[in-house]
């Protein structure tokens, strides 16, 4: 086998040091807007971050018209800096087409009446204590409709792909969600009452279907197709229930009801809304936080330094620093693109295929969405669902979390040891002694821990923690003033946008399963299958859940799978936190799983090689996390669910049966290679120990030293001849 360390002569000008890999790169149609324009929207971002902050920690806004401004102000920055298409960097503004001119003129004419309008119907009321007359909120919902269906066609038709300014059909868009919004608010008393009941009308009906194409718009741009088709079945079947056979029958509603009672609690503002509106934008300004103290390139540098050296030690690199990383930003495929972009080539560097490379990137960053403490932001939704303490939770989520980094580490040496592989250099990695002096740069993770088991609120342990991450950067070279607070606060609201659209749509999918009451029926049917068998039920529900959530971000697969397929899993038996832990753990598997494998397809861009294929690689490389969920029905220790010693038990028979399954894939045990039929006793070994009864403990250690013989015994015979 050949040793595949860079030769130690070109270390000195290979030295290794992430410098803002925990930067946000700007998406494929993200604007970078400069000028007056730049800086109105830096400062809408700012007052967008800052608002959020004062009502969650000073003075709390109304639950109905908090959650209504957090959408209407995501929707207006997001359409700032979302175009509807791939922007061209270079491409320079052109005049506007006659045709063009013609949409542009009555479109934008529509909302600025409808702006007008509401506009009158607020003074009217606050400084002149009148009502506006009758016929007029009708004529604001029909403008408005108009308008926000022409703009949004229009910034389809009409491909505007300059960088730096915003396209005129976007800022029609932007003041439309604005109008969307001050009408909510000014009808707020009724809405609650009418809203998804016979009594909402025409005018209700055509603001609330403008709100619903606005976020969906908004979802298209930021997260693709995906969301936006399950999103348009669930839809079509709000409407298709009364033709329908079997379970999904339902009796149909009206289009006013439908769509008012998808803008209320039970929908749009309802749960997801809730953790986008405290949880996900609180810990994506801690993220920007850290990330504008430079916190996240420690996390990186941290792990080089403590595992470069160590057999394929970038891979090791990769799990440990993406595990870090994807805690904290919410995103499988946001943090293949952070930390990838570093660790991706010094793999291949080393030795690793470029699909391995690819794979193990993939793998580890989808499994920092449920390491605690944060969790992505999955953990908050699952808090708010289920009424659980976020702590317990968080405690819960310890084994899970390891079990599932130890399988890709064993994974990832035992690849190494099959292809004799090495480590980098001493002198290409960050000194380790310097590293451990600037331990305290994980303070702010260590203060988040502590604040949350100390009996603070979530949102106070994260706030402390945000102010924590500018303290601890006055200790560095990058110490935070003021302007790079503020950038830190707009940063954040940038940073939210994505998973605001898409919270807001799940919410969407969320009220269609409410009012249709179709997670029941699908509940009705697990239990049918629980009849049959415990396992069936819970593969069929591993696989909607996993369907549920391709091409979606966690948050909102979790959501999503969470109304559909916990509710069943409750009426079967199962506990309310196994139930949701299994669902969460597959909603988030989902970026690894071929055929749409977001984290998959985003390290296949940064590694080069064909996406589909690296998809399968990171589905091969996580696959132990696939058995991991159903250990939780057999063993719910593994959950903190009993004594120490059970715990304990479990936990080490779990990790044996971890490598024996990785062993088993990678087709390499201890310290040889193995043969298909030792590769097949390993895995039945390995499942033997998973399940986590003593008899099966016994099979599994049985096995496996049956496996060892055999293979010292076929050594032996190799050497003898």
């Amino acid at each position: 086998m050949t040793d595949k360390t860079p030769a130690s002569a070109d270390a000195a000008a290979d030295k290794i040091g992430a410098e803002g890999v925990a930067d946000a790169p700007l998406g494929h149609n993200e604007r970078d807007l400069k000028g007056p324009v730049g800086i109105i929207i830096f400062i809408t971002c700012v007052c967008y971050t800052l608002l959020h902050l004062y009502a969650l920690n000073i003075s709390p806004i109304e639950t109905w018209a908090f959650r209504i401004i957090h959408v209407a102000g995501g929707l207006v920055v997001g359409f700032a800096l979302i175009a509807a298409v791939t922007l061209d960097r270079q491409e320079q503004p052109a005049p506007l087409s006659a045709l063009q001119w013609a949409a542009r003129v009555p479109t934008g004419l529509a909302v600025v009446l409808a702006a007008v309008g509401i506009g009158y119907a607020w003074v009217s009321r606050t400084l002149m204590g009148e009502m506006p007359p009758d016929w007029l909120l009708p004529q604001v919902a029909w403008a408005l409709a108009l308008g926000t269906a022409a703009a949004i066609v229009s910034s389809w038709i009409w491909r505007s792909g300059h960088n730096r300014h915003i396209f005129w059909a976007d800022r029609v868009l932007m003041l439309s969600a604005i109008v969307v919004a001050a009408y909510l608010l000014f009808v707020l008393g009724r809405w609650r009452m009418a809203a998804g009941t016979p009594m909402a009308g025409q005018t209700e009906f055509l603001v609330a279907l403008a709100g619903v194409a606005l976020i969906m718009e908004l979802t298209r741009r930021v997260a693709g197709l995906a969301l936006i088709l399950i999103t348009a079945v669930f839809l079509a079947y709000a409407f298709a229930g009364p033709w329908l056979p079997g379970i999904l029958e339902h009796r149909g509603y009206s289009m006013q009801r439908f769509f008012t009672y998808i803008y209320t609690d039970n929908g749009i503002l309802g749960p997801t809304t809730a953790v986008s509106s405290t949880y996900i934008i609180l810990f994506i300004t801690f993220a920007a936080f850290l990330q504008a103290s430079r916190v996240g390139d420690y996390f990186v540098n941290f792990a080089f330094a403590a595992a470069g050296r160590a057999r394929g030690g970038p891979a090791k690199v990769a799990v440990f620093a993406s595990g870090l990383m994807g805690m904290i930003n919410g995103t499988s495929a946001g943090n293949v693109v952070a930390t990838g972009s570093l660790t991706i080539p010094l793999m291949k560097k080393v030795g690793y295929h470029p699909r391995s490379a690819g794979g193990i990137e993939a793998a580890a960053s989808t499994g920092g969405q449920i390491v605690p403490p944060i969790m992505g932001a999955g953990a908050f939704i699952m808090a708010e669902v289920t009424g659980i303490a976020y702590t317990d939770i968080a405690i819960a989520a310890l084994i899970p979390a390891a079990l599932y980094f130890l399988s890709i580490y064993f994974m990832v040496d035992l690849e190494a040891r099959r292809e004799g592989m090495s480590g980098l250099s001493k002198e290409q990695l960050p000194v380790f002694s310097q590293m451990v002096k600037q331990i305290y740069l994980f303070l702010p993770i260590i203060i988040l821990i502590v604040t949350l088991f100390m009996g603070y609120s979530v949102i106070r342990a994260g706030t402390l923690a945000m102010v924590s991450a500018a303290v601890v950067s006055w200790l560095t070279p990058y110490r935070m003033g003021i302007r790079a607070l503020l950038e830190a606060l707009s940063l954040g609201a940038r940073m939210a946008i994505p998973l605001i659209a898409v919270c807001a749509c799940a919410g969407i999918i969320v009220g269609v399963i409410s009012l249709t009451g179709v997670g029941a029926r699908f509940a009705s049917m697990l239990l049918g299958i629980a009849d049959a068998s415990h396992m069936l039920a819970l593969f069929f529900a591993m696989c909607i859940s996993i369907l549920l959530g391709m091409g979606m971000p966690t948050t909102a697969a979790y959501a999503v799978a969470a109304s559909v397929v916990a509710p069943g899993l409750q009426q079967i038996g199962i506990p309310p936190l196994v139930a949701h832990f299994f669902v969460f753990y597959y909603a988030v598997l989902s970026a690894i799983t071929p055929p749409v494998a977001l984290a998959g397809y985003a390290a296949a861009a940064i590694s080069g090689t064909d996406p589909l294929k690296t998809a399968v690689t990171s589905f091969k490389f996580g696959l132990a996390a696939f058995i991991v969920p159903f250990m939780f029905f057999y063993s719910p220790a593994l959950l903190m669910e009993g004594s120490w010693d059970e715990v304990l038990r479990v936990f080490i028979t779990a990790s044996v049966g971890i490598y024996l399954l990785a062993a088993a894939i990678q087709g390499w045990f201890l310290n040889g290679a193995i043969n298909p039929a030792q590769r097949g006793l390993l895995l039945v070994a390995a499942l033997a120990m998973i399940a986590g009864g003593l008899l099966t403990d016994a099979l599994g250690i049985g096995l496996s030293v049956l496996v060892l013989l055999w293979q010292l015994a076929l050594r032996r015979t190799v050497a003898a001849s």
